[in-house]
């Protein structure tokens, strides 16, 4: 049997919350169709365009996803995995650099059709609803509430 061609590829994305009034942390999630046709709950994301950065690709892709624009207030990791995408027969290779976001606060604009549904969950909730263990961990690391300015 013959080796799967493969392909190296870079995406980027982001951990946006909202602190409401109440002290409540607010996390940006949406849902994908998995292959088989069940509903995941993941961070957005999406590929890094020639000539943009990671910062930029995250930007865009939250806005593109969600409607909803953000500002970057720090990295948070590089996830690298594997796959195999089935329809191609192909192994992908694939480094995801995720940045933890703050909601620039305005009303949402249109979003594309790749996310079914758009939500914010409270922090607690999104550590239960995503799919991924990795995403689980990134949502972990910024907390369930935003930090006390001195």
């Amino acid at each position: 049997m013959a080796a799967l061609p493969t392909k190296d590829v870079e995406s980027a994305g982001g951990v946006v919350v909202d602190d409401r009034p109440d002290g409540t942390r607010m996390v940006l999630l949406i849902v994908h169709r998995s292959a088989t046709g069940h509903p995941r709950w993941t961070l957005p994301k999406g590929g890094i365009e020639p000539g943009e950065t990671p910062e930029q690709a995250a930007l865009r892709e939250v806005r593109e996803e969600t409607g909803h624009g953000a500002t970057i207030v720090a990295p948070l990791d590089t996830i690298a995995y594997s796959f195999v995408w089935q329809p191609e027969r192909v192994r992908y290779h694939k480094r995801v650099h995720y940045f933890h976001m703050r909601w620039d606060g305005l009303a949402p604009g249109p979003r594309d059709d790749e996310a079914e549904h758009v939500e914010w969950v409270p922090h607690a909730a999104a550590l239960v609803r995503l799919a991924h263990r990795n995403e689980r961990q990134l949502v972990a690391a910024v907390g369930p509430e935003a930090p006390v300015d001195a």
